[in-house]
């Protein structure tokens, strides 16, 4: 038997077989909080917890993971995110009142400008503040798995400039480092803060300020590979 022959009279439901699905944590930035989107459950099992969007692979729609999460947070959020990451594979017998499941879980964060009106118009999709997860029954392990997300989220604020993804094309120093403490969750020193910043030359000033309290702050913008870069140490807090 060839190769061929092979695999036209393979079964693979001959053998048994998980679940296999995708969910999305997608954070963002907004009215001074970091947020998570979640969408409520519409169906059996777990119907009416939040839960993470995402949803089983398609074989005939998708041919990566990564086209299973942008279809499922289309279908299900309306948000399209400008990147998502692979985050950890989450599996077993226990997690899914279905069957033995696995799931593969990507995450990204992004800027609240950009997706606002997507989710305005989608009814069981919201913003939800990250300090009220542990608040919420969530559907499955999604707790676990939005929690594994953050400290990932953390550790980036540590060493790179990733949080100001979050924020619009234009922002302050002071806006870039209050996101900074926020994903933390500690205060970070003013001056080593933005010596930091300046020192590893990722902004580009725009020559545009805008009035806040006391003096205009001036607006900046990332550089093209800013995201990329890495601190040689982490963040002093």
């Amino acid at each position: 038997m060839n190769e061929q022959e092979f695999l036209s009279s393979y079964d693979k439901r001959a053998f048994d077989a998980p679940l296999v699905t995708v969910d999305a944590v997608l954070f963002t930035y907004h009215e001074g909080q970091l947020k998570v989107l979640l969408v409520k459950r519409s169906a059996h099992p777990e119907m009416g917890k939040w839960a993470l969007p995402g949803g089983f692979v398609s074989e005939t729609e998708d041919r990566s993971l990564e086209d299973t999460v942008v279809r499922k947070l289309r279908e299900k959020t309306g948000v399209i995110p400008p990147y998502v990451e692979q985050l950890y594979t989450f599996g077993g017998r226990d997690r899914d009142k279905r069957g033995w499941s696995v799931t593969v879980c990507y995450t990204a964060l992004i800027a609240h400008q950009v997706c606002e009106s997507h989710i305005e118009s989608v009814a069981d999709a919201r913003w939800i503040p990250f300090d009220r997860v542990g608040k919420l029954e969530l559907a499955f392990d999604h707790e676990e798995i939005i929690r594994f997300a953050h400290e990932r989220l953390v550790q980036k604020a540590l060493y790179s400039i990733v949080p100001a993804y979050a924020l619009p094309e234009k922002f302050t120093l002071p806006e870039l480092q209050h996101v900074h403490e926020v994903i933390i969750g500690k205060p970070l020193q003013k001056k080593s803060f933005r010596r930091r910043i300046e020192q590893a030359e990722l902004l580009v000033d725009t020559g545009e300020k805008r009035s806040e309290t006391g003096r205009p702050a001036t607006l900046y913008r990332m550089r093209d590979d800013s995201g990329s870069h890495t601190f040689v140490r982490n963040l002093e807090l």
